[in-house]
């Protein structure tokens, strides 16, 4: 309501910079409170720009809360009827519902997000919030971290909001390996990928955010780990040790489409560390097996049988487009958290 005050009536709705970062000072000065300070203003007043269909939202909060609407009511003149000049926004499938901002995410998180100029981008982050139960703390660090950026989606953020509650035990290795996963931090193309080599030397140069896109709780351990079977010498690309899952986790590079080997050779590795490696109070080892293509079928043909723990990820050096952001987001949204579908007409939200 503040946002609104400076952009509607002080400003008489016009995004005069200038003029405005003089009102926010003298305001500071008039009001002379403690916690509204010219920082506050410009917070609320960016809050109000970013996030005008808020509106109906506040006012059922007045209407529910006689106390607040007395104050608001008594401060208001006879021709002034709060919010009620906020015109009518767009509403586009990508976009979280505003009732769930206001009521799932608190203002601190908007305050947050609504420094982002990028609106699909805010959207990404609203919903990661809420699904990930993020403090606001955690949304700070993901934001820092380019977590829209690396793209790296998790399959299941209920389960990493169990483990924000510290129910690790409820966790499978599906919950928390995140596909696909996005390798561009590396700097690489199609034509640069030579070898596993070259790439197993880019993620190891790139380790810290390597394990940021991979998810929560990798710990590394070795390269080219090495393994003896019958004399002969065989070597894991990558060893991780995961500290929610306790297990280890051993990672296989590939620079072409999954091939059916590829799974058997992973299924020999979690065998020989489930014997010779595995202690009495770790749960069984994980594999995955990064590949740059996958087929569904062929994945689902040649792991019937093998051990359940193997992973086959498809990883990816580009980034998602914008597009690709919007269907995800709608996606998530039609088909698992919000399944009820908001009262709207031709695509708009307006409050009489």
């Amino acid at each position: 309501m503040i946002g609104y005050y400076i952009v509607e009536f002080e400003q008489n709705g016009e995004d005069r910079a200038a003029y405005g970062e003089q009102l926010l000072k003298k305001l500071e000065l008039r009001l002379n409170t403690k916690g509204l300070t010219e920082r506050r203003f410009r917070e609320f007043r960016r809050l109000y720009k970013v996030y005008p269909q808020l509106q109906s939202s506040v006012i059922q909060y007045l209407d529910s809360n006689t106390e607040i609407r007395r104050l608001v009511t008594a401060k208001s003149s006879d021709t002034i009827n709060p919010l009620s000049t906020v015109p009518c926004n767009t509403v586009e499938p990508w976009m979280i519902p505003a009732d769930r901002l206001f009521n799932r995410l608190s203002s601190t998180h908007l305050t947050t997000i609504s420094e982002i100029d990028n609106p699909v981008k805010r959207a990404f982050y609203e919903m990661e919030s809420m699904r990930g139960c993020w403090s606001a703390r955690e949304l700070e660090r993901q934001i820092h971290s380019l977590y829209y950026e690396r793209s790296g989606l998790s399959q299941n953020k209920e389960a990493l909001s169990a483990l924000v509650q510290q129910q690790a035990a409820q966790l499978q290795p599906k919950d928390v390996i995140n596909t696909p996963v996005t390798l561009e931090f590396l700097g690489l193309n199609g034509r640069a990928l030579v070898t596993e080599d070259d790439l197993e030397q880019s993620i190891l140069d790139n380790l810290q955010n390597f394990l940021l896109e991979m998810g929560h709780g990798f710990c590394f351990e070795a390269r080219q780990k090495r393994i003896l079977i019958d004399g002969d010498y065989y070597f894991a690309d990558l060893v991780f040790y995961h500290r929610i899952l306790k297990c280890h986790i051993i990672v296989e590079l590939k620079i072409d489409r999954f091939r059916h080997e590829y799974a058997s050779q992973l299924n020999m590795y979690l065998n020989y560390y489930k014997s010779e490696v595995m202690q009495h109070d770790d749960n069984p080892p994980v594999g995955i097996l990064l590949c740059t293509e996958k087929g569904d079928t062929l994945v689902k043909y040649a792991t019937a049988g093998l051990d359940p723990n193997i992973f086959v990820q498809k990883y990816m050096i580009e980034l998602p487009t914008e597009e690709e952001i919007k269907v995800f987001i709608s996606k998530e949204m039609d088909m698992q958290y919000w399944p009820e579908k908001d009262q709207t007409k031709n695509g708009t939200v307006c409050q009489n």
